[in-house]
């Protein structure tokens, strides 16, 4: 269980810090939710205590991982997948599965895609999501601006 105070990923919404607890009836239902305030945008994201297990939410990683992960960042192969679907699909997965790691190879490749042959719509969207994931983790770990974190990511895509 999870404390106010703690930064926690919540899968494909991002990362963001625990500050409230509260109960909420839905549907005549009383259910507990953590109350996440989210860096980017300045959200509140309401998620359910009960099904944050099932959900997959985790710790956020702690500062030698995000500088590990951001050294790795330059040296992601970016995959040629020629279809469409298939690479969106491959794509979503990555992100739905909460790993830092995944999302971060998603954002490498779409930004690449993006200065080579340019996106599709919903690529687009897609980078911009999980550049968002990406993005607030790395704020949350090294305690920077949200234009700091997207200039460490933007440095390692050039490399």
């Amino acid at each position: 269980m999870y404390k106010i105070g703690d930064k926690i990923v919540y899968p494909m919404h991002g990362a963001g810090e625990i500050v409230g607890l509260e109960d909420k009836e839905i549907f005549g239902k009383v259910s507990s939710y953590y109350i996440l305030d989210m860096p980017i945008g300045g959200m509140k994201v309401s998620l359910p205590v009960d099904s944050v297990e099932t959900i997959g939410v985790r710790r956020i990683i702690s500062t030698n991982e995000a500088d590990e992960l951001l050294e790795e960042f330059s040296n992601y192969e970016v995959e040629e997948t020629t279809n469409w679907n298939k690479r969106y699909r491959e794509n979503m997965e990555k992100i739905k599965s909460g790993s830092i790691k995944s999302v971060a190879h998603v954002v490498k490749t779409l930004m690449v895609r993006d200065s080579d042959k340019g996106l599709s719509t919903g690529e687009r969207k897609m980078l911009s999501s999980a550049k968002q994931i990406l993005l607030s983790e790395l704020i949350l770990v090294k305690g920077i601006s949200a234009d700091m974190a997207e200039d460490l990511i933007n440095e390692r895509v050039s490399d």
